[in-house]
């Protein structure tokens, strides 16, 4: 993180030394974006457990790299509501108690988010914006992973959940048409509950902390 933080900063110094551009100011822009999603995955709570789960037993999810569109709609120069799309994929394996074991395979989410968001600085050079809003993880595929099946799980099931998402970024106008560079990172605050069942029967649920950076980089089309 440490790295991608100088890299905006470098950027945003020498962008910052460039002339400014007379973007087009339309009211709709639409980005395409190559953006990678960077959940936590640890177990915040043990609410069920009928097999005898290790004591300490920890987990994570894997990192995945995604295409996104972002649409967004300016009210005003300064405000604007922008809402993405994408489909993200991931596993959950343990760390501690069931080191490298599969617990959760596949998991595929929809992070439904809209997000108001503050552009201090509509006609600049760069324009830099922040914002905050609602998000829903819409869970539309998970089943239990190699591991879980060979404990004999035989059934999953991961719950979809509201939470929260803080914003911020930058728009670089590039030409006087509204095409603009784009960089943008997110963070969510969401937790979900993880059920694994044995013949339809629950034998162990737990709450995860999700929680994931969402960092994204493209271009942008303001019409």
């Amino acid at each position: 993180m440490r790295k991608a933080a100088a890299l905006l900063a470098l950027l945003g110094s020498a962008l910052l030394s460039q002339p400014a551009l007379a973007a087009a100011d339309g009211k709709l822009q639409i980005k395409v974006l190559g953006t990678a999603v960077l959940p936590d995955g640890k177990i915040d709570k043990v609410k069920v457990d009928k097999v005898g789960l290790p004591a300490g037993t920890q987990t994570k999810a894997n990192d995945n790299v995604v295409p996104t569109v972002a649409i967004e709609y300016f009210f005003t120069p300064n405000v604007s509501l922008e809402t993405i799309c994408c489909l993200t994929q991931h596993d959950v394996d343990g760390t501690t108690g069931l080191p490298g074991a599969e617990l959760v395979a596949d998991a595929q989410l929809i992070p439904a988010t809209f997000t108001l968001k503050y552009h201090p600085m509509p006609k600049g050079a760069i324009r830099p914006y922040i914002g905050a809003g609602p998000t829903y993880f819409l869970f539309i595929k998970d089943k239990p992973g190699a591991a879980a099946r060979g404990l004999g799980a035989n059934g999953f099931k991961l719950d979809d959940a509201f939470g929260v998402a803080l914003q911020a970024g930058v728009d670089v106008p590039v030409n006087d048409s509204g095409m603009v560079v784009s960089l943008d990172a997110k963070k969510y605050f969401v937790s979900t509950d993880a059920h694994w069942y044995v013949n339809g029967t629950e034998v162990i649920r737990t709450t995860h902390k999700l929680d994931p950076w969402v960092l994204s980089a493209g271009v942008g089309f303001r019409f």
